[in-house]
């Protein structure tokens, strides 16, 4: 059968999420044809994903009949015919309401498919010398660390209609003794892996994302080059970034320089360029603190203008996470969590009769971590359009002051205990980092996904609530 010529370039959806079928143009005269196999640019354009491969293996197959599958292998790949026609069948063994499902096809060298991570693949030759291409986007590995799925390729389950009856077809010994559907084990989706899992954000996400990768500071050190190594990063799709240096006072001092700018700006530069090259979604964790609190309330895209280096750290680490094509700079304040914090302190001295002194100039939203774990999983799960989004509680602003004098009312106490000061006098004779004025979020690009956060003070009730 000839080649068929004139095609134009298209992508077809099939029955399986993700399986696409491309008609490629090719061009032929007296010398013989000429193809782009693949063209990133025009390609991704009509809908393919931009899956970087990085190895082509190429299969020669010298008789009619000669059957190769049924294989899924962690990675997506680019199936085409360089010479001759195919027949092809490809199977969904990824877990999902899609397992199981089948789409076959006749391909030659007009036509390729693109085949996702997890999804069977195999063919079998109608014509001699035929060769078939396999453009993939990872590095095939012996290590025994990656998942490969096969499905026996005479499975009645799935009952694929092969041209040559595989008693007559050329098919490998291990081909022929793959299991039948019932007995495949679906490849599991890529994960989310989690850093900084042992801080407040880190347990709120543990909550909120269950089935996620948590690593803790000791199991991962974001700035220890070792530790990316140790990491077989095919295996996710989504790294979160809850881990930061964030002793703001002690980031003044020498050591504590050093410390932040290693955490927030060495290590998020390590982590960006492992998300950069491995296609992952780098999801990072901002602050309030790269304003300079001049301006009511902060946009996304205002400039940074960081007051000390806590926040000169956080804005250089923003900046390196924004050169990742997939990212999302989830900007927070005052964060409220598990563990030692604010409003736990404030209920400390409450119920110790303590009358404090506290901040009345700084004016802000509290944001609770689990709220921050809900938004981040909100902007994955609807995939959201990638870039900063604001995240913060809602409601009315309130000062440092506001706020402990409405935990000692909740708490059972009497709220005129909190004293308001300036942050001038409160700091009066001690060595502390310049802080933002004003720390409120505008929240319209956040709520515009279709994401409210909770009402601060609702929140606050919850938390002061909680057992």
């Amino acid at each position: 059968m000839p080649i068929e010529y004139g095609k134009q370039l298209s992508v077809h959806e099939t029955r399986i999420p993700g399986l696409l079928v491309l008609d490629l143009p090719v061009h032929g005269d007296a010398r013989g044809w000429f193809k782009e196999n693949w063209q990133r640019a025009k390609m991704v354009g009509l809908g393919l994903p931009d899956f970087r491969p990085v190895q082509n293996n190429v299969s020669f197959n010298e008789k009619v009949g000669t059957t190769r599958g049924i294989h899924a292998e962690p990675w997506d790949k680019l199936v085409s015919v360089g010479a001759g026609r195919i027949f092809g069948a490809w199977v969904d063994l990824r877990d999902g309401e899609s397992f199981g499902e089948v789409v076959t096809a006749e391909l030659d060298a007009s036509s390729a498919v693109f085949v996702p991570r997890g999804v069977g693949n195999a063919f079998q030759t109608l014509e001699p010398d035929t060769v078939y291409s396999y453009l993939v986007n990872d590095h095939w590995s012996a290590d025994g660390q990656a998942q490969y799925t096969f499905l026996n390729l005479a499975d009645e389950t799935v009952g694929v209609a092969w041209p040559v009856p595989l008693a007559d077809a050329e098919l490998s010994d291990k081909d022929r003794a793959h299991p039948r559907l019932a007995d495949v084990t679906p490849m599991a989706p890529r994960r989310i892996l989690v850093l900084g899992a042992g801080g407040q954000l880190g347990l709120a996400l543990r909550r909120a994302l269950p089935a996620a990768d948590f690593r803790t500071r000791a199991e991962f050190d974001l700035a220890d080059p070792r530790s990316y190594a140790r990491v077989r990063w095919s295996d996710y799709s989504t790294v979160i970034n809850a881990a930061a240096y964030t002793k703001v006072d002690v980031a003044e001092t020498e050591r504590g320089r050093a410390d932040a700018w290693a955490a927030n700006v060495t290590g998020v530069g390590h982590l960006a360029r492992a998300a950069a090259e491995n296609a992952l979604t780098l999801v990072h964790v901002s602050s309030d603190y790269v304003f300079d609190g001049t301006q009511d309330p902060h946009p996304e895209d205002e400039p940074f203008t960081p007051l000390g280096v806590y926040g000169q750290t956080k804005a250089a680490g923003d900046a390196l996470v924004a050169t990742v094509p997939r990212h999302y700079i989830v900007r927070t304040s005052w964060v409220i969590g598990d563990g030692v914090n604010f409003v736990r302190t404030m209920a400390s001295l409450a119920g110790r009769g303590t009358s404090p002194s506290v901040v009345d100039d700084q004016v802000g939203r509290l944001t609770f971590a689990d709220d921050i774990a809900a938004g981040i999983s909100h902007l994955l799960s609807t995939g959201a359009g990638y870039g900063t989004y604001n995240l913060s509680n809602g409601g009315e602003p309130q000062s440092w002051a506001q706020i402990a004098a409405r935990v000692f009312e909740l708490t059972g106490s009497d709220p005129k205990a909190v004293t308001g000061v300036s942050t001038e006098e409160y700091f009066r004779g001690k060595s502390a980092a310049p802080r933002p004025l004003c720390s409120t979020l505008d929240l319209a690009k956040l709520q515009a996904t279709g994401f409210t956060p909770r009402d601060a003070d609702e929140a606050l009730r919850a938390y002061l609530s909680a057992p």
